[in-house]
């Protein structure tokens, strides 16, 4: 806590002031000679549908610290990480969606790599639907984590969709590499922004989890505390 506490403050910054960045640079840069300036919308459908897996994978690996190695926080660390996974994932959804219609003439099409990104979500759904229909906290931490692992299998499919299916999303670019500089700088700078906001919101919302479960412990030990000097003045009040 006091470690997140120091970072969080310069992490947030940071990121604020790269994607601020980042939004001057995309601004900046020219219309694309096929898609005019529908094509800015990938400086933010690019890093989301990027973070939107490497949160996934964060989950689950924070799942498998939770079910190997029994720490407490890896339990909270997937906790805090799949709401956040979930907006990144909605807004690779949107944004391609935003995208799409000009491109494709549609704002959806059952497209191999739409309908698997359109699974992580639901997945990111399930996993806090999940978690907050069960009472017991480490029970719906295990199950959770079970099903962070069995879900993670969509992450191959994801990347690898284009490749295997013959889809109307556009082939990888591998990292960026056939992109032009033009269009490559504004894009990283604005994954290198967004990855910072990702760890600055993980921080945030870990404390959050910590400092709720605090609460709940000392309102359980209060409760507790209330119970047993109740039961003793009891039989004085008889007799």
């Amino acid at each position: 806590m006091w470690l997140s506490g120091r970072l969080l403050p310069w992490i947030t910054g940071l990121s604020a002031l790269i994607i601020g960045v980042g939004l001057w640079l995309s601004f900046m840069a020219p219309p694309d000679y096929q898609q005019g300036h529908t094509v800015k919308i990938m400086f933010i459908h690019v890093p989301c549908a990027w973070l939107a897996m490497a949160t996934y994978l964060l989950v689950a690996t924070s799942s498998m610290g939770l079910l190997v190695f029994r720490h407490p926080l890896a339990d909270v660390s997937a906790k805090a990480a799949v709401p956040i996974g979930a907006v990144f994932t909605l807004l690779a959804l949107v944004t391609g969606s935003l995208w799409g219609k000009p491109m494709w003439g549609a704002y959806w099409a059952w497209d191999a790599r739409l309908t698997s990104v359109l699974i992580l979500f639901f997945l990111y759904l399930g996993l806090m639907a999940l978690r907050s229909s069960l009472d017991d906290e480490a029970l719906a931490g295990r199950l959770t984590a079970l099903l962070a692992l069995v879900g993670v299998m969509i992450l191959p499919v994801i990347k690898f969709s284009v490749d295997w299916w013959h889809t109307l999303h556009q082939p990888s670019t591998r990292f960026t590499a056939t992109l032009d500089p033009v269009f490559r700088t504004p894009l990283l700078v604005m994954a290198a922004g967004f990855t910072l906001l990702l760890v600055a919101l993980h921080l945030k919302a870990m404390r959050n989890e910590i400092l709720r479960r605090r609460v709940k412990a000392a309102t359980i030990r209060a409760v507790e505390r209330a119970s047993r000097a109740e039961t003793t003045r009891a039989p004085t009040a008889v007799q």
